[in-house]
């Protein structure tokens, strides 16, 4: 299959079964938020807050490492690159072979001491003992965890991505089932054992994706190799070190500072004289309910966006700068339409959201507050997405450590004087700021020029314009949309409507998508301009 209907084919794929795992995760979450509460909602985030540094200890890294080289191996075939190097003699059996070691080495390190240190984790860090049994639960996880992760990364890597999507389907099926039936037997039990219900569920739904991951990889081993002259296993475990390590320390220092800002949130909401349970409850209401929810459409632009790290690094082995500019070009127009689409949805539909998700008038008033962010956090996974595939990783890791590093420092002296609006502070400086820096970063290395009218006032003018006009509607009586109507038709009819006005607008003219399309899946080809049908300037 040629690579663009295979771009193509995958991109389908993963956005429909990212759609149905998000839209299910979001379901069961409230589902999960009802049943725990406000309280233990918050208690669960807190312990997921360390799960989140031990996770990324864990992976270490194995992921983009085995897209990277898979990708590369496979694209260059023992061609040449620009500097001259050559990924030809790397076998790709040996380097999944070598993450998988690499992945079994730092998982077994990060599940250990996880295990060992939950006492002092939970009463000392996160001071609160209810924490400790589901510390321990999920210390058992991270060995799978890591190996997935490895394997998902040769998936990715080989542009099979419906073999990690029907990996994920099967996570959440038994992660639903196994958690729904805890949450009925233990919850009566009190916070501590709904918690406990939760972690084990997801604990053993990480061994089913390990399961199903090596069911999944093992007809790749009966595959005929190129022949390729032999290597050392070591050297194919240095390379794979090579890749990875930098991209760890950086997620390890980064996530040690996410991680211990999560912890500071708490305390300063306690300092500014809240009480434990109101600080519990208010921390949750944020990350257990209100950025679910902000994140859930970035399903779409974020598997798009996993699938561009192996095309641009494919692109960048084989010297293809011309493809690299246009693909650029494309997911970024496509990032600021969408997300500001979305913004604009948020904005309009918050408390309808909060009260019919979570029938809380709190996270709607959450959503409303961070929904002008959307834009800056959909765009920056994205733009990240492209730098890491450019091989700008290193630079990815220094803009996430300042990011981590400023937002710990502001929650520590924000939060104690102004309670949840210094947190909210944090969030719009430190996005505004990683986003920028993410977005310069990607400007000048690809040499595009942002076209302010047609790329960002338009689209704002035509999301005011559907959400304005579906509000006006919905004042009327009228079939669905009117008073009394869903809040899911009219946000329908939202985006509907915003189509059309990004065409009345000029925001989209006629030709684009297919032009955009072309950008993604296309070839080079012979194209006058690095940009041409892209509707972007490139700088000399």
């Amino acid at each position: 299959m040629k690579r663009g209907k295979l771009f193509f084919y995958n991109a389908v794929l993963l956005v429909a079964m990212s759609l149905l795992t998000r839209t299910v995760a979001v379901s069961f979450n409230a589902y999960v938020t009802s049943v725990l509460g406000a309280e233990g909602t918050g208690l669960l985030t807190l312990v997921m807050s360390i799960y989140g540094l031990a996770v990324t200890v864990a992976c270490s890294g194995v992921n983009l490492a085995a897209v990277r080289l898979t990708a590369s191996a496979a694209a260059a075939d023992g061609s040449k690159t620009e500097s001259g190097k050559t990924f030809g003699p790397l076998r790709i059996r040996s380097v999944v072979r070598a993450c998988l070691v690499y992945s079994a080495f730092f998982g077994t390190l990060a599940g250990t001491l996880l295990f060992f240190s939950a006492r002092f984790v939970g009463t000392t860090l996160l001071g609160d003992a209810r924490t400790v049994p589901s510390l321990r639960v999920l210390a058992v996880s991270l060995v799978p965890i890591s190996l997935t992760s490895a394997l998902a990364g040769y998936f990715t890597g080989m542009r099979k991505v419906w073999k990690n999507a029907a990996v994920s389907l099967l996570e959440q099926a038994v992660k639903i089932l196994l958690t729904a039936g805890g949450l009925y037997l233990l919850a009566p039990g009190g916070i501590e054992y709904a918690c406990l219900a939760v972690v084990g569920g997801a604990a053993v739904a990480e061994g089913a994706s390990l399961l199903s991951s090596l069911l999944l990889y093992l007809p790749e081993r009966r595959k005929k190799e190129t022949s390729v002259p032999p290597r050392p296993f070591v050297r194919y475990l240095r390379t794979v070190a090579e890749a990875a390590l930098p991209v760890a320390l950086g997620s390890y220092a980064r996530q040690g500072l996410v991680s211990a800002e999560h912890l500071a949130i708490p305390w300063g909401l306690r300092k500014s004289g809240a009480g434990a349970s109101d600080a519990l409850a208010s921390y949750g209401v944020l990350h257990g309910m209100v950025f679910p929810l902000i994140l859930y459409p970035s399903a779409i632009l974020g598997s798009v966006s996993g699938l561009l790290i192996p095309e641009v690094a494919a692109s960048k082995e084989t010297g293809e700068t011309l493809r690299i500019r246009r693909i650029a070009a494309a997911v970024f127009r496509l990032a600021l339409l969408y997300s500001i689409g979305a913004s604009a949805i948020f904005s309009g539909f918050a408390f309808s959201l909060g009260e019919g998700v979570y029938r809380s008038a709190e996270a709607g008033a959450g959503i409303r507050i961070l929904a002008p962010l959307v834009p800056i956090m959909y765009i920056d996974s994205s733009v990240d997405a492209m730098l890491k595939g450019l091989g700008e990783q290193v630079h990815c890791m220094k803009i996430n450590l300042l990011d981590a590093a400023v937002s710990l420092c502001l929650v520590v002296c924000l939060v104690p004087r102004l309670g949840i609006a210094g947190y909210l502070v944090t969030v719009y400086v430190c996005e505004i700021m990683n986003g920028t820096l993410s977005i310069a970063r990607l400007l000048a290395v690809t040499r595009l020029r942002v076209r302010v009218g047609d790329w960002i006032a338009r689209p704002i003018l035509s999301s005011v314009l559907a959400v304005a006009a579906v509000r006006l509607l919905a004042s009327l009586p009228l079939p669905l949309v009117g008073c009394g109507g869903s809040v899911a038709a009219r946000i329908v009819l939202a985006v509907l409507v915003y189509f059309v006005a990004l065409r009345l607008t000029g925001a989209v003219r006629r030709g684009e998508v297919r032009r955009f399309a072309a950008a993604l899946v296309g070839r080079t080809g012979k194209e006058k301009t690095p940009a041409q049908g892209a509707g972007v300037k490139v700088g000399g």
